[in-house]
């Protein structure tokens, strides 16, 4: 996995600056949260991670590599959305798969390495279902087996258990945490939910109007805040 260093991060839209002078580090194997209200800056700070925004300045450094101005392909790193993005005309295992088939993998490859990915999320019993039959759990399940099939240096999660309701939001959060522990991987995960940052994350970015105004624990950002 990866180490990802942000220095002086600054994304402008024309007149509207959307992130403004962040600098952070997330350590190799941490589960990072970008915490804050809509429109703070946590989702265009996620996608300039990925690759999918170029920053107007500053540096991304991905594994001490600069990455800042690298496409998304280039950089090695899964990215996880809200909606799950899943093809429909694909059963679950082919799901799951297409992105080792993209890569040109053997049949006889992708065949474990999806077994082994399905097994970590127990949805085995799932592989020959069509995407559209299953719960929304379900489906959260097969996007993120999609984005750990290929072992990325990192996993980027975009409010991924937005659109699940209460019950299964609470039920997912402890899953992702246990799978975070299981494959010890770097995981940068954007909510606005608090009670999601706090029960999953090592460490929380609190953002607001396009500023990192703390950095520290879920114990040191609820025993001591940096600003109302």
């Amino acid at each position: 996995m990866a180490q990802i260093r942000i220095e002086d991060l600054r994304k402008s839209f024309d007149q509207f600056t959307a992130v403004e002078g962040s600098s952070f580090t997330i350590d190799d194997g941490t589960f990072f949260a970008l915490l804050g209200p809509s429109g703070c800056g946590k989702t265009t700070t996620l996608r300039m991670i990925a690759g999918l925004e170029l920053p107007t300045e500053g540096k991304i450094l991905l594994d001490g590599e600069d990455v800042t101005f690298h496409r998304a392909a280039a950089r090695d790193i899964a990215f996880v959305f809200q909606l799950f993005a899943l093809y429909p005309h694909m059963n679950v295992g082919q799901n799951i798969g297409f992105p080792l088939k993209c890569q040109g993998m053997a049949r006889h490859e992708i065949r474990e390495r999806v077994q082994e990915t399905a097994r970590m999320l127990r949805i085995e019993h799932l592989l020959s279902s069509k995407t559209s039959k299953l719960s929304g759990g379900d489906r959260q399940r097969v996007a993120l087996g999609r984005a750990m099939v290929r072992r990325p240096k990192a996993f980027l999660m975009d409010e991924p258990l937005g659109a699940l309701d209460a019950e299964f939001r609470h039920l997912m959060c402890g899953e992702l945490r246990d799978l975070h522990d299981r494959i010890k991987a770097t995981t940068v995960y954007v909510t606005h939910d608090q009670l999601e940052a706090m029960s999953m994350a090592d460490r929380i970015a609190i953002m607001n109007k396009g500023r990192v105004e703390q950095i520290g624990t879920p114990q040191e950002v609820y025993d001591r805040p940096a600003s109302m």
